[in-house]
């Protein structure tokens, strides 16, 4: 026979005794991968339970659930690896991440980074779960804080996802984050309207409306002379949800317009004063002809 074909029949059984021998640890690995994800979902029920007696904060708790998840599936897969390799060791898969991490780190950099935005957020709280908030273009209700983005519902009741990188680095404003929240109405009166009649009439308006808060107190402002009217702004303070806020905004804005009407205060549309002139008084061309005869004179 041959001695290449000797030869490679040679290798062959020998790659093939070698996979029957890794076969037991094989089937073993892949049993404990399947263990592994069901042990992460009793982990994260178990944390879920735990944290939930023990940790006051919403995202805290997600924060320890996802830990929970990942952690379990990170030591399943480890003990998979070293069931199914026999001869890989601890210090060889070290090595291996070790050479492997900045191809890794390139990769996957923008996941990284969205991994630790993730939990910064969760440890720091800027915002809670169903805070409504601005981020970037979207305005919404905070929905999930997960480890990649940050899930938020809008008004309109679309689902925005937000990569955490992107709500870690840039303003955020957490509409709901005190109390209470305040609202500007603008409105203007006739130049002929008493300012402390129209001032007191708004005031009465916002201090006996439902749903205006006290403390702190509305306050009307006198800010500028407009074109047509004399501008005013109304101040008041209601609870943050926007729906509330909505809603009480247009139940000033009628009851403002009602009171006007009951004082005999004018709320004025636009006003232009146009000026008619007969042309051929004043007729340019004519006067700079003459201008230009009287400079020749003079001349």
């Amino acid at each position: 026979m041959n001695p290449l074909i000797e030869r490679i029949q040679t290798s062959l059984l020998d790659l093939v005794g070698q996979f029957v021998q890794l076969l037991p640890g094989l089937l073993i690995g892949l049993v404990l991968v399947l263990v592994t994800g069901y042990a992460a979902k009793v982990a994260q029920r178990v944390v879920g339970k735990m944290s939930q007696r023990l940790v006051p904060s919403r995202s805290l708790q997600l924060l320890a659930v996802q830990v929970a998840r990942i952690g379990t599936w990170a030591l399943g897969l480890t003990i998979a690896a070293v069931v199914a390799f026999p001869d890989l060791r601890l210090g060889d898969m070290i090595g291996l991440l070790g050479l492997g991490s900045v191809a890794i780190g390139f990769a996957f950099q923008d996941i990284f980074k969205n991994f630790l935005a993730g939990i910064l957020l969760l440890i720091e709280e800027p915002f809670r779960l169903g805070d409504q908030v601005i981020m970037s273009d979207y305005e919404g209700t905070v929905e999930a804080i997960k480890i990649r983005s940050t899930q938020l519902r809008t008004y309109t009741g679309e689902l925005v996802e937000i990569p955490n990188a992107i709500v870690f680095t840039n303003p955020v404003r957490v509409m709901t984050a005190f109390r209470s929240r305040r609202t500007d109405l603008d409105i203007g009166v006739d130049y002929t309207t008493p300012l402390p009649l129209a001032k007191q009439t708004f005031l009465d308006v916002v201090m006996n409306m439902e749903g205006i808060l006290n403390a702190p107190v509305p306050e009307v402002d006198v800010v500028g002379f407009g074109d047509s009217s004399i501008d005013f702004k109304v101040r008041y303070w209601t609870t943050p949800q926007i729906a509330e806020v909505r809603r009480i905004k247009s139940q000033v804005a009628i009851a403002l317009k009602a009171a006007c009407d009951e004082a005999g205060i004018t709320i004025p549309y636009p006003i232009r004063t146009v000026h008619m002139f007969d042309q051929t008084q004043f007729d340019e061309s004519a006067r700079l002809t003459s201008g230009a005869g009287a400079g020749d004179a003079s001349g």
